[in-house]
């Protein structure tokens, strides 16, 4: 299973495998044909609520983190992350993120789940 993260306003490498945005909205600036984007399961973004909360500085990432799996539980974004998880077990899987710091995002959330799950 290989899962890695990436910002999308990086340059698609051959190895990527399957591209997936994993943010809400499509980040700015960026043409649909440069992003070469395969799935935009927008149902496994964290909500808007908590995305604004969270880039509002009213918490912790750590606190982000748990509201986040938390959402994840919802029935759609269950089967979503399913997907996700069979689209690495078939092949590489590159999670695209408009993030400037993924490693705070909701990204590796992510990554941690689709592996460990």
């Amino acid at each position: 299973m290989s899962i890695r993260v990436r910002r999308v306003y990086e340059p698609p490498e051959p190895g990527d495998g399957v591209r997936v945005l994993v943010d809400r909205l499509w980040p700015r600036g960026l043409s649909k044909d440069a992003a070469r984007v395969d799935e935009w399961p927008k149902a496994l973004t964290p909500s808007t609520e908590l995305r604004r909360w969270y880039h509002a500085g009213e918490g912790s990432y750590e606190e982000f983190a748990e509201r986040y799996e938390a959402e994840l539980g919802a029935p759609e974004a269950s089967g979503l992350l399913d997907h996700v998880r069979e689209l690495a077990r078939a092949g590489d899987v590159t999670l695209l993120t408009a993030s400037k710091t993924p490693e705070q995002s909701h990204a590796t959330v992510l990554v941690r789940l689709l592996k460990g799950g």
